[in-house]
């Protein structure tokens, strides 16, 4: 008898769809780049650049997929990931985004690719490293 995985499935594409924007991306990967895998909102807001009520809304997304969650200080609200693997997720996601830079990448995309922030189990650099020595074999 199959086993039958759509619904499996159906769940991780999920979490992809709550993934699948740049803002969302941006805000994972600052709470990854935090030792504690937490950051303050008015942190968020900076790093993003995103109106308030964008980032409320693209909280709340990640939120309902289970990926972060939050806890209020007064009238501080600090977001934390829920689990370690959601950074891990995010290296390997940068190392493949690297790895496919560095076969078309301008110097302008390697420079902002270097100001990424740094993210557990991979230097940024380390990464930026083999991309480019991708890059360099791809233009000659």
């Amino acid at each position: 008898m199959a086993v039958h995985t759509q619904p499996l499935y159906a769940i991780k594409a999920e979490l992809f769809k709550a993934l699948a924007h740049p803002a969302r991306l941006q805000v994972l990967e600052v709470l990854a780049a935090d030792p504690g895998l937490t950051a303050p909102v008015a942190r968020l807001l900076e790093a993003t650049g995103a109106e308030p009520s964008a980032l409320s809304q693209h909280l709340a997304v990640l939120k309902r997929a289970g990926v972060v969650d939050s806890t209020r200080t007064g009238n501080v609200v600090d977001y934390r990931l829920t689990e370690p693997l959601v950074a891990e997720l995010l290296v390997v996601a940068r190392a493949f985004l690297l790895t496919r830079l560095a076969e078309t990448a301008t110097p302008a995309q390697l420079d902002a690719a270097r100001h990424l922030p740094a993210l557990p189990g991979a230097t940024a650099g380390a990464v930026l490293d083999a991309a480019e020595a991708l890059f360099e074999d791809a233009s000659r």
